[in-house]
């Protein structure tokens, strides 16, 4: 007799469906770095918890000479394991670099694709100790992951950050600034190339913050960030994408934001050293 197959109300038992492979997401790089002139594979901060031993990948990519100093970018994802398709994005994105290295001339890239490697294995928005990292930055954090993230951020001295997520209450693409000029300068042309895939949250309430044309002004205590006291101040950039909509797409328009954030920082390097 034939039967219906039960659907099983298990934790442990879902868990282990919905878990993910970073060897499987990063497979791709890595192949790519074994005979790449321009990528190179750099994980750092390993650490045990639980009795389980994690490490944090990182990838520098470094485009074409284009003026006296690189230009240091970090581009961060997955800082929320429940959020994988930033992390997915940047292999799309670092792919397409060494395809056509051009796109990054004058930078110096950092990519830290799975900030998060418990939660993004396990598809949850949490570590392994039940915490959320995008509150722990600069506030005395004793998580690993934020210990060794924080002093990635504060030994390159980035000239900018980029971290990618993924809203499950957004319906377009938003963005968030830190009130400069020149992120804002950054961010709108990125929204604009992002919302050729997919559509731009319009909303005046986003995440429960004000917004104005996908943009928000103000964050959380505690995301991933340059150091508070740092100065000069490097650009800071934290993109979004409506998580209900098809993951290539989302991949896609974070692949175009970012070429275009190259772009215009380069652009804007430019005109400042002809002033």
């Amino acid at each position: 007799m034939n039967t219906i197959p039960q659907l099983t109300t298990n934790k442990t038992t879902a868990r282990i469906r919905a878990s993910r492979s970073i060897a499987d997401l990063l497979s791709p790089l890595n192949q790519i770095a074994e005979t790449s002139v321009n990528l190179i594979a750099k994980p750092f901060g390993r650490f045990e918890v639980g009795g389980e031993s994690f490490e944090l990948p990182c990838y520098l990519f470094i485009g074409p000479r284009g003026g006296d100093e690189p230009l240091r970018i970090g581009l961060f994802a997955a800082i929320h394991g429940d959020e994988p398709v930033g992390a997915y994005a940047l292999v799309k994105f670092l792919t397409l670099l060494e395809q056509a290295p051009e796109l990054a001339r004058g930078y110096c890239l950092f990519i830290y694709p799975v900030c998060n490697p418990a939660g993004f294995q396990n598809n949850t928005r949490y570590s392994l100790r039940g915490r959320d990292l995008n509150r722990e930055f600069w506030n005395n954090s004793t998580e690993p992951e934020v210990l060794a993230l924080q002093w990635e951020i504060w030994t390159h001295a980035f000239h900018g950050l980029v971290a990618l997520h993924s809203d499950d209450t957004s319906d377009g693409v938003y963005g968030y600034v830190s009130g400069a000029t020149l992120t804002k300068h950054l961010l709108e042309p990125a929204l604009d190339a992002a919302e050729l895939l997919l559509p731009r949250n319009q909303n005046p309430i986003i995440d429960g913050f004000n917004a104005r044309n996908g943009i928000i002004r103000q964050r959380p205590c505690g995301v991933l960030s340059a150091p508070p006291k740092s100065r000069p101040r490097p650009f800071e950039i934290i993109l979004e994408t409506p998580q209900a909509t098809p993951q290539f797409l989302q991949e896609q328009a974070l692949v175009a934001a970012l070429q275009t954030i190259l772009a215009e920082y380069r652009k804007f390097i430019a005109y400042a050293a002809n002033l």
